[in-house]
C-alpha cells in the first residue's frame, strides 16, 4: 500500500487550467483516469487525509504510485480526451459499464448495389443505415414481415442474390411478392435504392404522409372499379398500421428523444436508454456498473452519456436527451453532443407531463435490470469479492488476489502441443490480455516439461520487461524477452493495454505481474511452476493447481491438498479459472490441428505468400500441371521471380504427389486438376 504523500506534486506544480488526470500504479498501469475544469483544487482534494476520503477513493490513492496530467483548452477538450483515455487504458478504479449481451438493430445497406434488410448485432458500419437497437430480434423480424409487403426490398444474403441471378430464378420471396427480385432483374437498381429509402422514411417516423398517399390511391383505385388493386392497397395500408402498433405513441408531439434512468445502490448500478423517435419507443438498451470509484447519479449519467455516444454520429445523436440528474459539466457535456450530432443537443431533466411519465418508466425498466443482475453470480460485485476472500483464506495468502494467471497444456497423443493463459482481474475474465504459446523445445507428450517451460517463458519476459525499465537488473542467466516462441491470443476481441508501459507510451504485455498463478493439474504440474519461479528467484507469485478428478487445490510445499467445501464461492472462482484455460487451449490447439491438416506443398515454400499461391494455382490449374511445369513457365505467373521459381519447382520435386481421390460410391478416380484446384481454392477460404 503506497503512501500518497509519497507521490504528491510540489506546490504550486498543478496548473489551474481545465485538464485531464492519470493515476498510475506502481507497475505503470493506469488505474484511474479523470478530468477536471481546474486541475489544482480537484487533484489536491486526492491527497488530504486518508480518513476523510471515501471508502472507494482512498483505496485508488493508496493503489496509485503516481500522478500525472494533461492541460486542454476547454473543458469539452477535457471530455474528449477523458473518454478517449478511459477507453485506451480501461483503468480498474473508472466505471465501465458492461452488458451481458449484444444488441440487434434493424439494418438498411445502403452502402451496397442493392441494399438489404437484416438484422444486426456489433459494431456500426459505415454506410449501413440502423434502427433500434431492440430488445429481440423476433421483434424486428416481426416488424420487417409486415413491411416487405408494401416495401419489397431485398432480405437474403450475397450467397443466395448471387445464386438466384445466375439460375434467372427468384426465391420463394420473389414470387409471393415479399421482394421486389432485383436479382432477376424486375427492377433496376435505382428503383429498388428508392424502394430501400422508402423504407427507413418510414422506419424513421415519416409515416403520416405515406399512408394519407397510399388511402388517396386506395380512392382513385375503387372510382375507377380497379377493385384488385385497391383491396391490394387496402391490406398494405393495414399491414403498415400493424407495424406503427407494434410500437405505440408515448410523446404526442413526434418527439426524437432518448431518455437516460438509473437504479443504484451502494455497489453496482443499472442504466436503461429507451430511444424514442417519431414519438415512438424504437428502441431499448441497459448495462450495469460496478461503483468501483466515489460516483453520484450526475457522474453515472455522465459516464453513460461518453458511452452510448462516444462512436456516435449525425442523427445517432437525437435531439433532445432526457436524464435523471445533469452532469457536474453539464454545458459541455450538451456541446460536446452538440458537437457529435451537427446541430443543437438539449440536455434537460423532465419535469411535467408525458416526458416524466416515460421517464418514471424507464427507471422501473432500471430497477427491475438491477434487480435481475444481482441474481447472477459471475457478475455479483460481492460474490466476486467474497470468493477472493476465500481464496486468499484457503491459501494463506497476506491478501485477496486481485489478478489470477491459470496455465494449460493441449495436445493431441503428443502432436502440436501448446499452451494457453488466462487472466481474471477482480474475478472477472480479461480477455484482452490472454495469451497462448507453441511448445517448440521438445517433443512429444510431457505436460509436466511443458508446463515447466511456459511458467519460465512467461515470467522471463516478466524479468525482462522489468530490466528494460530500470526496476531490475540484468535478466536471468543471460536470457532475454525473446527466448522461446510467443504467439499473441486472438479471440474475436480488440486488443486492449495490458501492463506498464514502454517508451512510446504504449502498455507492456508482461510486466504486470499476478498475486496467483493457477496451473490445471495436480502436484506434478504444480511443482513444475513453482520451480520455474524458483529458478527466475521470483518469491512473491504464489502457486496452486486445481486437479479435475476430486477439484482438488494442491499447493507446491504440501503433502495433501487442500478441499474447498462444494458450495464455496472460492472453489467455484478457481473452476472457471482452469475450465476457460482449457478452452482457449483446445481451441487454439484443435485450430493448429486442422490447419496442419489442410496444408499442402505449396504452403511450405519459404517467401511464397498467399496471393502467389493462388496465382500459381490459377495459372497452371491443378498442382500436377504446376508439378510438370518448367522453371521457365512458372516465372510467366505475375509476381513470381525466377528465384521463387526454382524455390517452388524445388519443393514440388521433393514433395511426394497427393493420392488421387476416389469417389467411395462408385470407385471411380477423381480428376487431380478438377480436385487440386477445389482443394487449393478450400485452404485459401479456410485462411
Amino acid at each position: 500500500m503506497a503512501d500518497p504523500s509519497s507521490y504528491r506534486p510540489k506546490p504550486g506544480q498543478i496548473p489551474e487550467s481545465p485538464g485531464v488526470y492519470k493515476f498510475r500504479d506502481e507497475h505503470g498501469r493506469v488505474i484511474y483516469v479523470g478530468k477536471a475544469k481546474s486541475l489544482r483544487p480537484r487533484l489536491s482534494s486526492y491527497f488530504q487525509d486518508l480518513a476523510n476520503l471515501h471508502p472507494r477513493t482512498r483505496t485508488m490513492v493508496t493503489t496509485a504510485a503516481s500522478v500525472e496530467w494533461t492541460v486542454v483548452s476547454t473543458e469539452v477538450e477535457a471530455l474528449q480526451l477523458e473518454y478517449s483515455w478511459i477507453k485506451e487504458f480501461d483503468p480498474r478504479f473508472n466505471v465501465k459499464y458492461r452488458d451481458d449481451k449484444s444488441y440487434p438493430s434493424l439494418a438498411v445497406t445502403l452502402n451496397e448495389e442493392f441494399p438489404r434488410v437484416q438484422v444486426m448485432r456489433g459494431p456500426k458500419k459505415k454506410g449501413v443505415r440502423y434502427f433500434g437497437p431492440y430488445g429481440h430480434a423476433w421483434a424486428i423480424r416481426e416488424t420487417v414481415d409486415l413491411m416487405l409487403r408494401v416495401f419489397p426490398v431485398r432480405t437474403c444474403s450475397a450467397g443466395v442474390f448471387k445464386r438466384s441471378a445466375q439460375i434467372g430464378r427468384p426465391c420463394l420471396l420473389g414470387y409471393i411478392g415479399k421482394c421486389s427480385a432485383p436479382c432477376v432483374g424486375r427492377v433496376t437498381a435505382e428503383e429498388h435504392r428508392r424502394l430501400a429509402e422508402e423504407f427507413c422514411d418510414f422506419m424513421a417516423g415519416r409515416t403520416g404522409a405515406y399512408l394519407r398517399r397510399l388511402e388517396q390511391q386506395m380512392q382513385e383505385a375503387a372510382e375507377e372499379m380497379e377493385y384488385e388493386k385497391a383491396a391490394r392497397l387496402r391490406d398494405d395500408i393495414g399491414a403498415l398500421k400493424r407495424a406503427m402498433e407494434k410500437n405505440a405513441v408515448v410523446l404526442a408531439d413526434a418527439t426524437d428523444a432518448d431518455l437516460i434512468a438509473i437504479a443504484e445502490d451502494e455497489l453496482e448500478a443499472a442504466v436503461q436508454i429507451f430511444h424514442v423517435r417519431g414519438g415512438r419507443v424504437r428502441g431499448q438498451r441497459g448495462w450495469v456498473t460496478d461503483k468501483v470509484e466515489a460516483v453520484d447519479t450526475a457522474g453515472l449519467v455522465e459516464h453513460a452519456l461518453q458511452q452510448l455516444y462516444g462512436e456516435e454520429k449525425g442523427d445517432a445523436v437525437p435531439k433532445e436527451v432526457l436524464v435523471p440528474a445533469l452532469p457536474e459539466l453539464a454545458e459541455p457535456v450538451a456541446q460536446w453532443l452538440s458537437d457529435r450530432r451537427g446541430s443543437r443537443v438539449d440536455l434537460r431533466i423532465p419535469q411535467r407531463g408525458d416526458k416524466k411519465d416515460l421517464m418514471a418508466t424507464v427507471a422501473r425498466n432500471a430497477q427491475q435490470a438491477l434487480a435481475l443482475h444481482k441474481t447472477k453470480r459471475a457478475s455479483d460485485l460481492t460474490t466476486r469479492s467474497r470468493a477472493l476472500e476465500e481464496i486468499a483464506e484457503a491459501l494463506e495468502l497476506d491478501s485477496a488476489p486481485l489478478r489470477i494467471e491459470c496455465f494449460d497444456i493441449s495436445h493431441l497423443q503428443g502432436e502440436d502441443v501448446v499452451a494457453s493463459m488466462v487472466v481474471f482481474e477482480d474475478g472477472l475474465a480479461r480477455k484482452s490480455e490472454y495469451r497462448r504459446f507453441q511448445i517448440k523445445s521438445f517433443a512429444g507428450q510431457d505436460d509436466v516439461r511443458a508446463m515447466h517451460e511456459v511458467v519460465g517463458r512467461r515470467f522471463r519476459r516478466y524479468l525482462q520487461e522489468k530490466t528494460d525499465t530500470g526496476e531490475w537488473g540484468p535478466a536471468p542467466d543471460g536470457e532475454t524477452a525473446q527466448a522461446g516462441h510467443l504467439e499473441e491470443a486472438q479471440d474475436g476481441l480488440p486488443e486492449a493495454p495490458a501492463g506498464p508501459i514502454d517508451e512510446s507510451g504504449k502498455p507492456k504485455r508482461f510486466a504486470y505481474p499476478p498475486q496467483l498463478v493457477v496451473v490445471d493439474g495436480g502436484r506434478p504440474q504444480v511443482a513444475a511452476a513453482k520451480r520455474a519461479l524458483d529458478e527466475l528467484g521470483i518469491d512473491d507469485v504464489a502457486v496452486c493447481g486445481l486437479a479435475k478428478r476430486l477439484e482438488e487445490v494442491w499447493l507446491p510445499d504440501d503433502e495433501d491438498p487442500v478441499v474447498l467445501p462444494r458450495s464455496s464461492e472460492g472453489l467455484y472462482l478457481l473452476q472457471r479459472v482452469r475450465d476457460e484455460a482449457h478452452r482457449f487451449a483446445i481451441t487454439y490447439q484443435r485450430g493448429k490441428r486442422a490447419k496442419s491438416m489442410k496444408a499442402g506443398p505449396l504452403d511450405t515454400v519459404p517467401g511464397l505468400g498467399e496471393s502467389r499461391r493462388q496465382a500459381l494455382l490459377k495459372h497452371f490449374g491443378s498442382l500436377k500441371r504446376l508439378r510438370a511445369a518448367t522453371v521457365e513457365q512458372i516465372c510467366e505467373v505475375p509476381g513470381v521471380g525466377r528465384k521463387t521459381a526454382e524455390t517452388v519447382a524445388a519443393a514440388l520435386a521433393t514433395a511426394a504427389p497427393a493420392a488421387p481421390a476416389v469417389n467411395t460410391a462408385t470407385g471411380e478416380i477423381i480428376e487431380d486438376e478438377a480436385t487440386s484446384v477445389a482443394s487449393s481454392a478450400t485452404r485459401g477460404t479456410d485462411r
